[in-house]
């Protein structure tokens, strides 16, 4: 990586560098040492041209904060970005940077891949060390991991962020050198999974699902054999166990400031939300909700004997306009939570696997679309391979570009 220009996701403690994390409680915070990620991408030879945007403390697929303001789409500078890795996409996308390191809890590498026509790769619990951190041995819900053009791309990336880290003691101690391999490799007669709308049971915009529907034309074009299958575990049931274990983390680690009338008028309403939930959360709570998770987890493992990797959209809905924080319903149905709108991504935050977002096509008002190939836990190798095989078969973020790229 020497060389190549850089810049850090907001959320990555970056020594010497003003590190925000999209809050005005950090607005002039500037640590005095890197994260353990960023520090093995110095070390991979990049140069640091600046920070990439994100929401508030990383919370919403919407990528604005009280400090930077506002990010917006690549494809079309009314709508938003996504998030939370949302600068990082938008910047990738109109060929400022390369490719981008970012992180990803309720889909915040996949979602803003999707809206700008990228791939973003959320990797296995562990594959990249994250922190150091005060919580190493509670925070299994956000995952850093890359984001690039192409599949190679991001495995490149991938190479040089993963692998084990004494820190972070449940982090994977295999060779990251293993994503620098060559990933051709014959798919004919592999077994996907298609999942949809999970059986009617999650609201979708129509036109996405039509977009990602005929995407999966271009798997079967390479070999694949796919197939529609039902998820087999309530969704609901795993939404409510999310909202435990997400407000627990999102809301615990800012419970002091939230204490502070001062602070706490400094922090959006969603997060307040994520922090009084956390405050009535009991430890059986938790409990009962990593129960509900890990059911979950086993119940993947049963697809997984029958289908080599799951297919699913990233997305439920198109970018919304950039001055909508969420959407409050899709479909007619309303929307009880901030993030309640990003529930296909947020399945598969719960089931702990690789899942890289794929550009899937553009519906009829030219916004990109992604679809989700999610892989057996620990396979993030064969789930780069598939996505380049797709890529070869499609070269969207090659024959699609943004309009102020075809302009130039």
């Amino acid at each position: 990586m020497h060389g190549l220009p850089w810049a850090i996701k907001d959320l990555a403690v970056t020594k010497g560098i003003k590190t925000t994390f999209g809050s005005p409680l950090f607005k002039n915070n500037v640590p005095t040492k890197d994260g353990i990620m960023v520090s093995r991408l110095r070390n991979g030879g990049i140069i640091i041209v600046g920070k990439t945007n994100v929401p508030e403390f990383g919370c919403g697929s919407q990528t604005y904060n009280n400090v930077y303001g506002v990010t917006a789409n690549a494809y079309d500078l009314s709508k938003t970005a996504g998030g939370s890795s949302g600068g990082a996409a938008s910047a990738i996308a109109l060929r400022m940077l390369p490719a981008a390191d970012g992180s990803d809890m309720a889909g915040s590498l996949r979602t803003p891949a999707a809206f700008n026509n990228l791939y973003g790769f959320r990797p296995s619990f562990g594959r990249v060390p994250l922190g150091p951190t005060d919580d190493v041995f509670l925070q299994n819900l956000v995952y850093e991991g890359p984001i690039g053009r192409t599949p190679r791309d991001v495995a490149m990336l991938l190479s040089v962020q993963a692998g084990y880290d004494p820190r972070s003691p449940l982090s994977i101690a295999q060779d990251p050198a293993q994503f620098a391999a060559p990933l051709d490799r014959d798919f004919k007669g592999a077994r996907l999974g298609w999942l949809g709308d999970c059986g009617g049971e999650l609201p979708f915009n129509p036109d996405v699902l039509e977009v990602c529907r005929s995407a999966l034309a271009s798997f079967e074009a390479i070999g694949c054999i796919v197939e529609d299958v039902p998820l087999g575990f309530s969704t609901e049931r795993l939404w409510k166990s999310w909202l435990v274990l997400r407000s627990v983390w999102a809301g615990g680690h800012l419970i002091e400031s939230y204490k502070d009338p001062t602070r706490r008028e400094l922090i959006k309403p969603e997060i307040q939300w994520e922090i009084e939930a956390a405050l009535r959360a009991s430890a059986i709570d938790v409990y009962n909700a990593g129960v509900v998770r890990s059911k979950f987890y086993l119940s993947t493992l049963k697809l997984f004997d029958t289908y080599d990797f799951l297919l699913a959209p990233t997305a439920q809905v198109f970018p919304f306009d950039k001055t909508i924080h969420w959407p409050m319903e899709i479909c007619g149905r309303k929307m009880d939570a901030y993030t309640r709108w990003m529930e296909v991504a947020i399945i598969w935050s719960m089931a702990n696997g690789p899942a890289i977002n794929v550009p899937a096509g553009f519906g009829t008002a030219g916004l990109p679309m992604g679809i989700q190939i999610i892989g057996r836990n620990h396979a993030e190798f064969a789930v780069l391979r598939l996505a380049q095989a797709y890529h070869e078969a499609t070269r969207w973020t090659e024959n699609v570009l943004p309009s102020l790229l075809q302009k130039a």
